[in-house]
């Protein structure tokens, strides 16, 4: 695992990270691929990340952000341990790094946001304090689904 994340290489001085580092289990993969399909699929995140999300959708119309496109949690940039996922909009910049250490089992999710305007500010803003959260329950969602492979 890199020491720093591609997510801040993209965007250095961010107005706001978080990272998330939690041990993989037993049958939990090491391809960060695996791990980014994963917690970003509707068939394994859970069911209130998915509402919430086709929540946003409908939302951010009312700030005058258009909706997140389909591809908005494609990986957009592969290195040897890390994915990156970005997405540039008039609002934000969004990137969320998902690196594994193979040699100490670990997973991190990283995830670094740049505001642009008042918008992204305003939209940004009861984002900022669930992320931790969501993130926290797509990792765990990802994990079992792991395991439930095995």
């Amino acid at each position: 695992m890199t020491a720093w994340s591609i997510a801040l290489r993209d965007i250095p001085h961010p107005d706001y990270a978080d990272a998330t580092i939690v041990p993989l289990g037993p049958h939990g993969s090491v391809d960060p691929a695996a791990w980014a399909r994963r917690l970003f699929d509707l068939a394994t995140m859970p069911r209130w990340v998915a509402l919430a999300l086709r929540v946003r959708q409908v939302a951010v119309r009312v700030l005058g952000i258009p909706p997140a496109p389909r591809d908005a949690f494609q990986i957009r940039e592969h290195g040897d341990d890390e994915v990156l996922l970005a997405l540039d909009d008039a609002h934000l910049d969004f990137r969320c790094a998902i690196a594994v250490d193979e040699g100490a089992r670990l997973l991190r999710v990283t995830t670094t946001v740049r505001l642009k305007n008042a918008r992204g500010q305003l939209y940004f803003a009861p984002v900022r304090l669930v992320h931790p959260v969501v993130v926290r329950a797509l990792v765990r969602a990802a994990a079992r689904s792991f395991e439930r492979a095995f």
